[in-house]
């Protein structure tokens, strides 16, 4: 296949590049609407017990789909005339409109219910509502109101939060952080490729290629919202990834190319020699990188599943793009893809000689790996101990639930929120609403002592329940939170005041699911300390298949790209240990707020969906690496025996020194571009994305100078000759199926 590409490139240059951007413009047209057809949310798994309760509560008890909380602050009190008007005008705004669920608030509700609406010093009440309508409205119905109700009058502020509003500013601050990212990236991305290439031209290829491979992926990711809900977060994904494999992949062609043209090859030979090596290279770097992102749509939560498809179809459209385009690039530009060398004219300006060839074995990566294969162990062991070390924190990584303080602090919804947890008495967010399902034909002495003994267990505020509040297991007074009985339901609601996500709130919870249900009835847990037990168990318990399936692809593709069972095995351990950096990184930053949490509000968790998000990505990419590496390695040692001699340990540590000195530049080079598409996400307002990009940066760096260039050569000297050992069995297969540069058998 990449023969007769390579072949149709030769011969049809512009005819290919003129039908790829054609194709291109198309699927542009129809992928860059995407956008407004992604979701913000996606991160409980749908079909866990508190998913079930958040619809029994918008369709049995008029709770709406997504919360909106309004918030009017008066500079005295809340029930002044002044304050009362403009929350009366609120409110009637909202129920006027046909967008929410019941509006209830600190100027409307019976008094008992109404002081839980009501701020510490009485300067703030609240209006609690829900918006209700498709998900595809939801959004903009949310928008329509805020703009119409929030701002100020007559010294009266009202803002507006709760998840409705975190929903509409996290789109809207995507959207500008995905802006801010394209701004970033590829100016700075050029300028790199400038360094390592020179020519405006060769420099623009690359870019030109990771345009297309993100229109592709985007497209996909249309195509995909028509079936399913998308996070609105793989957009930053694609467009990071898209730009960085995509540069990847056409920098890995081009340095190839150049060096059979420096060998003395014609351009046509150049070409088909690249395809058939650097070309298989990439195709088969594709297919490891896809395949391990792929195993996210094992899990139920829409966001990893959302990641799964932008990692896919990114990386396909990255590679297709790459071999396709590339060599009929170079054909079609043939001399002028070095012209306008800025190196050159650089050189010129300053006074500088032009630089002389070196001998291959003068070269500063053949010389640094020498030297690591000499200091091999105390070298290895100091970056495996460092390795550990940067790792540690994150045995100590709590998970939690995303909420309001994703958003910056100039956001109304995280506002909001921090009001809420700091000057009302009850947190709605802590609240945990429990649902009898089928309560038809229970007594209300049953409902009442189930109520009482929740009311009992340690730490609990309240239980509102349809005969009353519940405290230390007496009734105290009216109900102060939602509760009643509709289409054969009844809904109890708990209050705490214990923060969420800490241990003492998940052993509250597992005290509240110990109590015996009223008659024997089925009951079920709602609220955010329940989503994120949910969300944890969706993940824990598919988690052992997924770290299955990603080790069992690695391992058996690597097997047959080197005919070893040892290489696959090294690059597992070298993976997991290049990402312990990123993994330390998270918790020590974003969870425990170290260096201020990088400008972003740490809370003591970490989102459950990030460390399984960042590890498939992560481990995909690094593996990226790995078979740039690794390939050419093994050209070398396969050269080393074609003479028919016995290979000795003295030919594998040739090999892995001629291996980093002829893709050490290029993996250097593409591992700084890719840093900088994902250091570029640390600009995000989002703190999701922050953390993203920091954790994957960190991978990157880590994983293309310690891990590739230190414990790699160290690793392969150690084990010498076993390095390409397999057991014989193996060795068979390998025979008949192992992959080669040539596109040949693989003989031994």
């Amino acid at each position: 296949m990449l023969r007769r590409i390579a072949r149709l490139g030769i011969a049809a240059p512009r005819r290919v590049v003129g039908i790829a951007v054609l194709l291109m413009i198309v699927i542009g047209a129809f992928g860059t609407t995407v956008a407004d057809k992604l979701s913000p949310s996606g991160f409980q798994d749908p079909n866990a017990e508190s998913s079930r309760v958040a619809k029994l509560l918008t369709e049995k008890f008029g709770r709406g789909d997504v919360p909106l909380v309004i918030v009017v602050t008066a500079p005295d009190r809340y029930d002044s005339p002044q304050a009362s008007a403009v929350a009366t005008d609120a409110i009637d705004v909202l129920e006027s409109s046909g967008h929410v669920a019941t509006v209830t608030s600190a100027w409307t509700a019976p008094p008992p219910a109404a002081s839980a609406l009501v701020s510490a010093d009485k300067r703030s009440g609240l209006i609690v509502t829900g918006i209700v309508g498709p998900e595809s409205r939801q959004q903009a119905y949310t928008k329509e109101l805020a703009d119409a109700i929030t701002g100020e009058r007559d010294g009266i502020a009202v803002r507006a939060g709760g998840a409705a509003m975190v929903n509409l500013q996290v789109t809207e601050q995507s959207k500008r952080d995905l802006l801010l990212l394209e701004a970033i990236v590829i100016p700075i991305s050029f300028l790199v490729l400038i360094w390592v290439f020179g020519g405006l031209f060769a420099a623009a290829l690359p870019i030109v290629v990771g345009v297309m491979a993100i229109l592709g992926a985007l497209a996909v990711l249309r195509t995909v919202t028509f079936f399913t809900e998308v996070s609105i977060f793989a957009l930053n994904l694609t467009t990071a990834m898209g730009l960085a494999l995509a540069i990847d992949y056409t920098l890995l062609m081009i340095s190839r190319y150049r060096e059979e043209l420096a060998e003395g090859n014609s351009r046509e030979q150049a070409i088909a020699t690249t395809m058939a090596t650097a070309g298989r290279t990439v195709l088969f770097s594709a297919v490891i990188v896809a395949l391990s992102m792929a195993v996210m749509v094992l899990f139920p939560m829409n966001f990893l599943r959302s990641f799964a498809y932008a990692g896919v179809a990114t990386v396909a459209f990255a590679a297709v793009a790459a071999i396709v385009v590339t060599p009929a690039a170079i054909m079609l530009l043939g001399d002028r893809i070095d012209a306008l060398d800025v190196r050159r004219a650089l050189r010129r300006i300053l006074g500088r000689p032009e630089p002389t060839p070196q001998p291959i074995e003068r070269q500063f990566w053949y010389r640094s790996t020498k030297f690591v294969i000499r200091h091999a162990v105390p070298i290895g062991l100091a970056v495996v101990v460092l390795l550990g070390v940067l790792g540690a924190p994150f045995f100590g990584v709590r998970p939690g639930f995303p909420d309001d303080r994703v958003l910056p602090k100039s956001a109304s919804a995280h506002q909001v929120g921090d009001l809420l947890r700091s000057d009302f008495a009850i947190d709605s967010d802590s609240e945990v609403p429990i649902v009898i399902t089928d309560s038809v034909g229970l007594d209300r002495a049953d409902v009442d002592r189930y109520a009482a003994e929740l009311s009992r267990v340690p730490d609990v505020d309240s239980v509102s329940a349809p005969s009353g509040t519940f405290v230390g297991g007496d009734v105290v007074g009216p109900p102060v939170a939602a509760t009643g009985e509709s289409s054969g339901s009844t809904l109890l609601t708990v209050g705490t005041s214990l923060p969420l996500f800490s241990e003492s709130s998940e052993t509250q919870l597992g005290r509240m699911h110990a109590v015996p249900a009223p008659g024997d009835r089925t009951v079920e847990f709602g609220g955010l300390a329940q989503t994120n037990r949910d969300s944890v168990d969706a993940i824990t318990s598919r988690l052992p298949l997924v770290l299955a399936l990603i080790a069992t692809i690695m391992l058996v593709l690597l097997f047959l790209l080197t005919g070893s069972v040892v290489l696959p095995i090294k690059a597992l351990i070298l993976n997991m240990l290049s990402l312990s950096a990123a993994f330390g990184a998270m918790v020590w930053i974003f969870q425990d707020g170290n260096l201020g949490g990088l400008g972003t509000t740490a809370t003591g968790t970490l989102v459950a969906n990030m460390p399984v998000l960042l590890f498939c990505v992560a481990f995909g990419l690094s593996m990226d690496y790995e078979v740039f590496l690794v390939s050419r390695i093994r050209e070398f040692w396969l050269a080393s025996g074609a003479s028919g001699r016995e290979q000795t340990s003295a030919d594998n540590d040739e090999s892995v020194a001629l291996g980093l000195a002829h893709t050490g530049r290029v993996i250097t080079a593409a591992a700084l571009i890719m840093a900088i598409s994902f250091a570029a996400l640390i600009a995000a307002q989002v703190a999701i994305m922050r953390l993203f990009g920091v954790g994957l940066t960190l991978a990157i760096l880590v994983d293309a100078t310690l891990v590739r260039v230190v414990l790699v050569p160290a690793f392969m000297h150690v084990m010498g000759r076993w390095n390409w050992w397999a057991p014989k069995p193996l060795a068979r297969i390998h025979e008949r199926l192992g992959i080669s540069e040539s596109g040949s058998p693989v003989h031994r």
